[in-house]
């Protein structure tokens, strides 16, 4: 049998990988339009910002180490211009000597990835504009650098690259401007966090600019509208990526409703023995079932490796992802697992959320904030989605968060989870254990939770409420909560008659814990509707950009 793959990056290379391990006895020829194969996409922003010092530590593999591993040929530099599927037929054109001739299969991968999405506006082609996409684009990049050593940039887009573009370009002493389009950054966070975040970013320096489109991109300068330029001698397009679907499209593959092609569980086509896998296809989410276009390199490997076994004889399928990521962004880290705030609503769920503001360690270990979004479902408990914004830890959280939303977690079961600890690594209750005390108050235990955004809409819509600030009172008067009045934690259970026991309350402190301690008390001495502030003052004023929209 002859395998052909298209592409022979991440999902490519797995899927020829893994049929070669099923099946010895296979003709395997993979064709790739690029040079360089197998690189690490990820890694690319760190080799611009000189913290991976050569290219080929991304690029460890060459057609040599595939050819002599796995008896698979790599063609690098060869397009396929063309597939006829009825004759099962390539049509390859070598990019170097501009030859072109035909290829058989029996059996057809296409792992044609992505590419960046150019919006079309004047002046994208000039030679200091440029995306960011494959090795050579981060040669180039480092190259225009390196030769025209330029000072001020702009990064167009908040994703994981143009933040990871942020960094790097900062590293290498260029003032940066990052711009964005929408009203909050980084799609992969609700607006509170996204705002959560901004205001990390803002308080340590840098510029951002939200609701802002680029008009037009000059040489010296990227123009916001018809009065105001940013000064620019670089541009960074990170707007987002687009599956290569023109391929399989022409001979009738089946494009699903992202705009990606379509796959079952099987990486299997709607053609016969027409596979797919990658950044190419859609996949679906694991809580909802729905097609999901999420490029990433964790999932393109294994897509690929499942594309791989089942046309070599396998039984393997895909069970769906949650859309779990993370990346770095200077001394904090991002990450995501499982449904936001918006597509749980979206999909009715009745939820409950917590902002838990914890230490991933003991202070007396230097530890630092994280702040963990937890998101659950009234009717049945379960926890449905988190975000963390922190500094140290967090990647170990998250990984534990998308365990339990894999398997069905309850909020009740993660205080009782045996994580490991020692002070280096922990505190006593961990983070994960915090945010499932704090749902499991609120869902079983008559401890309600209101978000920031919830008492800034209950005061907009003039509802009666009396806000407790439990803070000591010089805290108090730096900043709090709008309408909040001073009644510490040390005093209340003295102060009570000053309150209304039949009125909507709210109490806080700085993030949460001895909110809930005088919630506690006020319950206790008959009070009607008493709600903790999720997150406390520090988020409720970390997103006033949410109240000003």
């Amino acid at each position: 049998m002859k395998l052909i793959v298209i592409g022979a990056v991440a999902a490519g290379t797995s899927a020829a990988a893994k049929a070669r391990r099923n099946q010895d006895d296979l003709e395997i020829t993979i064709y790739e339009k690029d040079v360089d194969i197998s690189y690490s996409g990820c890694g690319l922003p760190y080799y611009i910002g000189n913290e991976v010092e050569s290219i080929e530590a991304l690029t460890p593999r060459d057609p040599a180490f595939f050819k002599k591993k796995y008896n698979i040929d790599i063609h690098t530099a060869h397009l396929v211009t063309k597939i006829d599927h009825d004759n099962q037929q390539v049509h390859v054109k070598n990019l170097k000597t501009d030859e072109t001739f035909t290829d058989t299969y029996d059996k057809l991968v296409i792992a044609t990835g992505a590419k960046s999405i150019v919006p079309p506006i004047e002046g994208v082609d000039l030679p200091h504009v440029h995306a960011l996409r494959t090795v050579q684009d981060a040669r180039q990049i480092k190259g225009y650098i390196d030769e025209h050593q330029p000072k001020k940039a702009v990064v167009v887009g908040t994703g994981f690259i143009g933040f990871e573009m942020l960094e790097n370009l900062i590293e290498r002493d260029i003032e940066v401007v990052i711009v964005e389009m929408k009203p909050h950054i980084t799609s992969n966070l609700d607006p509170d966090m996204a705002d959560y975040l901004e205001d990390k970013l803002v308080k340590k320096g840098i510029d951002v600019r939200t609701n802002t489109t680029v008009k037009a991109i000059q040489a010296e300068h990227v123009k916001i509208d018809e009065e105001e330029t940013i000064p620019a001698e670089l541009v960074i397009l990170a707007t987002g990526v687009k599956p290569n679907v023109e391929l399989a499209q022409a001979i009738g593959v089946e494009i699903g409703e992202t705009g990606a092609i379509k796959v079952n569980e099987r990486m299997e086509t709607n053609l016969k023995n027409v596979y797919s896998c990658g950044d190419c296809i859609e996949t679906f989410q694991r809580q909802t079932n729905k097609p999901v276009y999420r490029p990433l390199g964790s999932t393109a490997n294994k897509t690929g490796r499942i594309a791989g076994d089942q046309l070599s004889g396998g039984s393997l399928e895909f069970k769906g992802i949650l859309g779990t990521s993370i990346y770095k962004l200077f001394e904090f880290t991002v990450a995501n697992t499982g449904l936001s705030e918006a597509e749980a609503r979206a999909e009715g769920f009745d939820i409950e959320i917590s902002h838990n503001i914890k230490p991933d360690k003991p202070a007396y270990f230097n530890g630092t904030e994280m702040n963990i979004k937890a998101i659950a479902d009234r009717a049945t408990k379960k926890l449905l989605g988190v975000q963390i914004v922190g500094q140290e830890g967090v990647d170990k959280r998250i990984d534990v968060f998308s365990t339990l939303v894999t398997y069905g977690a309850t909020v009740d079961e993660l205080f009782h989870l045996d994580l490991a600890y020692a002070p280096p690594f922990s505190t006593t209750k961990d983070p994960v254990h915090y945010s499932g005390m704090i749902l499991d108050n609120a869902l079983s235990k008559g401890r309600p939770l209101k978000t920031s955004d919830e008492v800034r809409e209950l005061k907009a819509n003039g509802e009666k409420i009396q806000i407790v600030d439990t803070r000591i009172e010089k805290q108090h008067l730096v900043n709090c909560v709008d309408g909040a009045v001073s009644m510490p934690h040390a005093v209340i259970r003295a102060r009570l008659n000053e309150l209304d026991k039949n009125l909507l309350t709210v109490t806080y402190c700085n993030s949460g814990t001895t909110g809930n301690a005088v919630q506690n008390i006020l319950l206790n001495h008959g009070f009607k509707d008493v709600s903790n502030l999720s997150g406390g003052n520090k988020f409720y004023q970390a997103t006033k950009k949410t109240q000003d929209q």
